[in-house]
């Protein structure tokens, strides 16, 4: 995949507005791609989510986002915003790229922006490709939903708490939610989000949709919490010959969950192939668990007895695992290898999964390490992987120990950690400081 530089943040005239967009990407596609109701062109770049995303889309194109007006880095204008305004916004910012006819790949609200500009402007437009996005505002901005948005913006913005109607399966994942308050905070005022829900709520597209020639492909999660699957099939029966493919998941922010569904789909019908890739590596945080002594116990209990306790123990590992969004790779025998996107949720798991087997009359171990692993078929490899195998190795029964690419990492989280020294790792070279989690950690 695309490894990418932070690009620069341009900006162009839209009438007497400057609009803040940038263009990055080297595929001989032309995409115009957006999310919202706000953003922050800048502060996108700091989730590792979204960066993995935009990068995904500019292996295949030539990719333009920008901040509507009145919010990120963009000018704003006189009164609460319009559709119609927008379009202008997306005009002056396809004209500053140089975009004859782009294809337009819009997530969540955007959504309806993006399917009224095919309507108004076809020539402009080559294809449309929709994700989570809904035909009438009001139906996802129900009158309890904005009632609770409102107090939201009055009491709790800037705090991440959009993340709880965006991306629900992100809401515990404290790091997540920082970065959301930061973009919060960054990407629209208060009083410019009371507009923005207003007109949310306002905003109906039904008519435009027949209007729509360009090919149109509607990309749905099947239990998205924020916008209603029946929003999904609106557009599909309006738009002429729309293709709705439904996925898995329950987010409606496309860069949390599954994003490859979504991205395979996208690329697929935006070029006409799913490109095979090569082993893919990626930042990744490894946790290694171990039954102590292992050996001991299974000599002692039946060969039956030994399988119902592996399969329970297994079976808590694995929910517990799933519970902090990681995802079970292998059975290691006595034990299990786990990814995560961060390490506390690799540390938090651990933890758990130690105190849910030892109602079992199980002692198990923890290591932790995050680092670049290879991205296989049904399994992960690399250094990284490895050494997470040996801290594994030498943690004490009941104890998560981690790498001090770990613990730095987790400074100011809220896990505590002490020094267990500098220890060489076997196969591995160098020396490295290894930490304990501490008693007494705060559960979140």
């Amino acid at each position: 995949m695309l490894v990418m530089q932070v690009p620069e943040t341009e900006f162009t005239r839209a009438g007497d507005l400057r609009i803040a967009y940038q263009v990055f990407g080297d595929g001989p596609l032309q995409v115009v791609f957006g999310g919202g109701p706000a953003g922050h062109v800048d502060i996108y770049w700091e989730e590792p989510l979204v960066r993995r995303w935009v990068e995904r889309v500019a292996s295949f194109a030539r990719v333009a986002w920008f901040d509507r007006r009145g919010t990120g880095a963009s000018d704003a204008g006189q009164g609460p915003p319009t559709l119609e305004q927008y379009m202008d916004d997306m005009l002056a910012v396809m004209e500053a790229c140089g975009f004859d006819r782009p294809a337009l790949l819009g997530g969540g609200e955007i959504g309806r922006l993006f399917a009224l500009f095919a309507a108004t402007y076809p020539e402009r437009v080559s294809a449309l490709v929709l994700q989570g996005a809904s035909v009438h505002g009001a139906a996802v901005l129900t009158p309890d939903r904005a009632e609770a948005l409102a107090d939201l913006v009055e009491n709790a913005w800037g705090k991440g708490e959009l993340v709880k109607f965006y991306a629900p399966s992100m809401a515990g994942d404290e790091q997540f939610r920082r970065w959301a308050a930061r973009l919060e905070r960054n990407a629209v005022s208060p009083q410019g989000a009371r507009q923005l829900i207003k007109l949310g709520v306002e905003s109906d597209i039904s008519d435009a949709l027949p209007k729509i020639k360009v090919p149109t492909l509607i990309l749905h999660r099947r239990d998205d919490t924020f916008v209603p699957l029946s929003e999904a099939e609106a557009l599909a029966e309006g738009i002429p010959d729309a293709r709705l493919v439904l996925l898995e998941g329950q987010d409606n922010m496309g860069w949390v969950g599954d994003q490859d569904a979504i991205l395979d789909e996208t690329e697929e019908f935006l070029t006409g192939t799913r490109a095979e890739r090569p082993a893919e590596r990626v930042l990744s945080t490894v946790l290694f668990t171990d039954i102590v002594g292992s050996t001991d116990l299974a000599a002692r209990l039946s060969d039956s007895r030994w399988r119902d306790l592996l399969a329970e123990h297994d079976r808590l590992l694995r929910a517990e695992v799933e519970s902090c969004d990681g995802r079970v790779i292998k059975s290691t025998g006595d034990g299990v290898l786990a990814t995560f996107d961060r390490p506390a949720q690799a540390v938090r798991a651990a933890r758990s999964a130690i105190e849910a087997v030892s109602e079992l009359g199980v002692r198990v171990r923890a290591g932790v390490h995050t680092g670049e692993v290879e991205v296989l078929e049904d399994d992960v490899g690399g250094l990284a992987v490895h050494i997470g195998a040996r801290i594994v190795d030498m943690a004490e029964p009941e104890q998560v120990l981690v790498s001090g690419t770990v613990g730095g990492i987790l400074v100011g989280s809220g896990l505590r950690f002490t020094a267990e020294g500098t220890h060489r790792l076997r196969g591995v070279p160098g020396e490295w400081p290894l930490y304990a989690l501490a008693d007494g950690n705060s559960s979140d």
